[in-house]
Order: C-alpha cells, then structure tokens, then sequence
C-alpha cells in the first residue's frame, strides 16, 4: 500500500472512532477497503485498536480531496447516521481541504442526500 493511500486509510480510521466507538458495520466497511486496498489484517487490527491514537492529516494530493471527503462522509453514514463528532470533523475536513460550506453542502446533498439544517 503506498503512502498517500495508508494515510487516506488512516483518516478513516480516524473519522471512525471519532465519536468514541467503531461499530461493527464500520468495522467491517473499513475491512472491506483494507481488503481492497491490500492492506494486511494484523496491521489493520493494529490500526483499529489505536485509532483514538490518531490525528486526521491533510491529504497532501490536492486531486484526491473530493473523494477522500465523500469516501469519509460515505463511512460516517454507514450507520445510517451522522454522529455530531462525525460530522464535525467532516466540516473541518472540508474547510481544510478547501470547501467552503456551500460545497460542502452540495457533496453531502448530492453523494447522500443529507441537508444540514
């Protein structure tokens, strides 16, 4: 796995555990992209367990910003909800990606049909 793609992972990880626990369908969502990402089962259970451990970190590839933000708003709603940390570190994702709040609205309505109020 090179690095820009295990940093991405890692920010998963991240925005997981963000709101104090990974349930299991985040467990197995983000076993399912270690799987496809190459990425072997003993590292990503290492990375699961210290996932409070984690800092979110900018992708420093500017092409993949808008789809490292939907895949991580894809994975806060695999749960079929948005904890209020979830989405907190999504707005702050956003805006240091470069969104600003309208985009930022416009991804979250268009990828998943969710509206902030």
């Amino acid at each position: 796995m090179n690095t820009v793609k295990l940093e991405h992972f890692r920010n998963l990880v991240s925005l997981s555990a963000i709101d104090g626990k990974i349930e299991d369908v985040e467990r197995v969502a983000l076993s399912k992209i270690a799987f496809e990402q190459g990425l072997p089962l003993d590292r990503l259970n290492l990375m699961l367990n210290r996932a409070n451990e984690y800092i979110y970190l900018i992708p420093q590839n500017t092409e993949e910003r808008e789809k490292q933000l939907e895949e991580m708003i894809k994975l806060a709603l695999v749960d079929d909800d948005f904890a209020p940390a979830e989405l907190e570190l999504i707005e702050m994702v956003a805006e240091k990606l470069g969104f600003t709040k309208k985009e930022l609205d416009l991804i979250l309505e268009t990828h998943c049909g969710y509206k902030r109020r």
